[in-house]
């Protein structure tokens, strides 16, 4: 049996609470989440699909579904759910960062577009707080960091894509400024088991917990008997 690392004594430790939670569906979209529109268009428009079956996959296969339970779960809990979608705001994209521009652009992410869209199996529910920020972290341009203290939340759980970028940015953003942090390892997606699993691993260590769907859907249930 492996022995623990000497950086698990010092990462982070503590059982969720559904009042004082948040589900964080992230970047959940027609223009990356979606093998038909946005990305996955323009890669088969370019003869290259196969570059991202991995990626389609499992968001049909894993993230959806368990999105879908975590979403029912937290609901059920008690506890929030908050969108995160990113995208330009502008029609030119001259909003956007340098270094994320081309791909919105390429992809059609704009708001008002229909690749800007949450997927369609997702769609936030009426009461749903929805931010669209234009970096990789939420909280770089974003109002959720104020929200999230005006909701009372100080603990975030992550799901989305991609695993590597905008769901480790958030979620390493959101241990600094010293919130309590779940990555789900199984809601997550990236393009590669290499990344999801190399993402992951860099993830415990010292910036989250990272839990499967099922074990934070117990933890919640558990805090819900508890209160």
């Amino acid at each position: 049996m492996a022995q623990p690392n000497f950086i698990d004594n010092f990462s982070q430790q503590f059982t969720l609470e559904p009042e004082r939670s948040a589900l964080l569906v992230i970047d959940m979209q027609n223009a990356t989440g979606n093998r038909t529109m946005g990305l996955g268009k323009l890669l088969a428009e370019q003869g290259n699909s196969a570059s991202a079956e991995y990626r389609f996959d499992r968001i049909e296969n894993l993230l959806i579904p368990n999105i879908q339970k975590l979403i029912a779960g937290f609901r059920q809990a008690g506890a929030h759910v908050i969108w995160i979608t990113y995208g330009a705001n502008a029609a030119d994209a001259s909003d956007a960062p340098h270094h994320i521009a081309p791909i919105i652009k390429a992809t059609n992410n704009i708001a008002g577009q229909p690749e800007h869209e949450v997927v369609e199996a997702l769609k936030p529910g009426p009461g749903d707080l929805v931010l669209n920020k234009t970096t990789q972290g939420a909280f770089r341009s974003t109002a959720l960091d104020s929200s999230l203290r005006a909701l009372g939340v100080d603990t975030v759980v992550s799901t989305g894509v991609s695993t590597n970028n905008c769901v480790a940015m958030t979620s390493m953003e959101a241990c600094d400024l010293q919130y309590r942090v779940v990555v789900t390892s199984d809601a997550t997606g990236t393009d590669s088991d290499e990344m999801q699993e190399a993402t992951l691993t860099m993830l415990k260590r010292l910036w989250s917990r990272v839990l499967t769907t099922d074990e934070i859907l117990a933890e919640l249930s558990a805090g819900r008997n508890d209160a």
